[in-house]
């Protein structure tokens, strides 16, 4: 069975040089290591699966200011969720 825990250098390298699965990889190890500082450096590079993991983060968490962060940075995935969220039923209190 071969190796699958490759280190960060050669993930990086092979990201640099434009494989996309690698910058995958990367936000998938950011991910794992709560390391947001590295994922949305991932999102700046223009990785889908970073932008996917920080939208799933703003969900969960409600926040929509990085949900917009998100979409300006070019994830239009977390465009849609503040879309969804901002277009749900509000909870008004009874007067």
């Amino acid at each position: 069975m071969p190796n699958t825990n490759f280190d960060r250098d050669t993930l990086r390298e092979l990201a640099d040089e434009g494989n996309e699965i690698a910058l995958d990889r990367l936000a998938d190890l950011a991910d794992a290591a709560d390391d947001l500082d590295e994922l949305s450096e991932l999102l700046d590079e223009g990785s889908p699966r970073a932008g996917l993991l920080l939208t799933r983060r703003a969900v969960a968490g409600g926040d929509l200011r990085e949900l917009q962060r998100i979409s300006d940075a070019g994830y239009d995935g977390a465009g849609r969720e503040l879309d969804r969220l901002l277009k749900a039923p509000a909870d008004l209190p009874d007067l």
